[in-house]
């Protein structure tokens, strides 16, 4: 659970690290695509053609083709995306259903890769847990016999020792020793077996199989020494495919986030080129409406011409009345244009007399705006003069005031001393 929840958080992290990433590639790829591509419309000619026209062909192709090439770029980066979200979720549920699966299964799954293990780098096993093995598996066959004595706790390790014969009945043959069939897990199901079943005085020598009661605690100590080497060393194992493991999802989580980014910044650009795509659209619909105007005012001078053709051969007879009204409308035409000039001349006059008019209302606003100034700091001065002289008015009462009490004292000293 421990390395699913690390792997969670470094596919988190690795996101919003991607996220970052991808936004500042998306931004200069942005830039550069704003660069690349028109700021404004087409301008038009007077005619209304766009100026595009004329080499739309060329430029309409590039666009089209570097679109199709932003498509499949796109399709395979999701293709791409699709599958590392779905190795990192295999990898995901293989670590969750091995942690999920009991202790029991999880043992047998340990034991078999130890073996295999050992299979691999020393073939030769050691042959003290196959002969205890080898013991235990008599001792189930065996459940029915009635049970050894226990020993006194003062007492342990000074009983009788088995006889000779007992210890040449429980000596293995080659074959049993040849057949690697000690199992870990078997061991360990079978202590859960008891445990839940009640406490049992045989669970030291279920633990210790029924070969340890024939040892001495120093073999004892061997054993469990050499079981202990066992397990840690398919610890170790464990260990180093966790950390296999974690490094394989680290690198998924990057590879996808680097595809993250590129499938955010791929569709950033297929949506800006999908909404330049419509924009020249529009124009080349409205072009072709236009076209198709020009297209039927074609036809209709076609049309006009033809006839014009057809009346000038009615009138072949009549060709000299026909220069004769040629030459008015040509009259015509170039009083017409004298007429038009002197009115572009008069509007150009009335143009520059308006901007003159406007000019001097300028001015005189101006003008106006500076004597307002003026006068409303005349005003201004024109007050502050009034506070002034109201102040000395004050000042001349009270200094008044001053001397005529003064006046008085003076005159009251004079009566009191006469």
């Amino acid at each position: 659970m421990a390395a699913v929840a690390a792997g969670g958080g470094s596919l988190s992290r690795g996101r919003q690290e991607a996220a970052a990433t991808g936004g500042r590639r998306c931004g200069r790829a942005e830039r550069a695509l704003t660069a690349a591509l028109p700021a404004t419309p087409p301008q038009l000619v007077p005619g209304g053609l766009p100026l595009s026209e004329r080499r739309s062909s060329s430029s309409a192709a590039a666009f089209l083709a570097q679109e199709e090439e932003y498509k499949r770029l796109n399709a395979e980066l999701e293709a791409k995306t699709a599958e590392l979200v779905r190795q990192a979720e295999e990898v995901l549920k293989d670590q969750q259903e091995m942690l999920s699966r009991p202790l029991s299964a999880q043992a047998e799954l340990f034991d078999e890769e130890a073996k295999h293990q050992r299979d691999v780098s020393s073939p030769e096993l050691p042959v003290l847990p196959l002969i205890l093995k080898k013991q235990l598996n008599k001792k189930k066959s065996s459940c029915g016999a009635p049970a050894r004595p226990q020993t006194q706790p003062g007492k342990k390790g000074k009983g009788a020792p088995p006889s000779a014969k007992g210890r040449a009945r429980e000596i293995p043959s080659a074959a049993d020793i040849a057949t690697p069939d000690f199992s870990l897990a078997k061991t360990i199901r079978k202590i859960e077996e008891q445990l839940e079943e009640g406490p049992s005085p045989d669970l030291e020598d279920d633990f210790i199989p029924s070969a340890g009661s024939e040892l001495g605690a120093e073999a004892q100590i061997r054993f469990l020494k050499a079981k202990l080497r066992v397990m840690q060393e398919e610890l170790d194992t464990l260990g180093q495919e966790c950390n296999k493991k974690d490094e394989e999802n680290l690198n998924l989580s990057s590879r996808l986030k680097e595809f993250e980014e590129e499938r955010g910044r791929l569709q950033r650009t297929a949506s800006l080129q999908q909404s330049q795509i419509e924009k020249y659209k529009t124009l080349s619909e409205e072009a072709n409406r236009r076209s198709e105007g020009l297209q039927q005012k074609l036809s209709a001078q076609e049309k006009e011409l033809e006839n014009l053709k057809r009346a000038q051969k009615q009138a072949s007879a009549s060709q000299s009345t026909t220069e004769v009204r040629l030459n008015r409308a040509l009259e015509e035409a170039e009083r017409y244009k004298m007429e038009l000039n002197k009115l572009k001349q008069n509007n150009k006059e009335l143009v520059n007399q308006e901007h003159k008019k406007l000019e001097e209302l300028k001015i005189e606003n101006k003008r106006l705006e500076k004597q307002k100034g003026e006068l409303m700091a005349g005003f201004k001065k024109q007050l502050k003069l009034i506070d002034i002289l109201k102040r000395q008015k004050m000042h001349i009462e009270s200094a008044k005031m001053l001397s005529f009490t003064e006046d008085e004292f003076m005159k009251a000293l004079e009566w009191g001393g006469s």
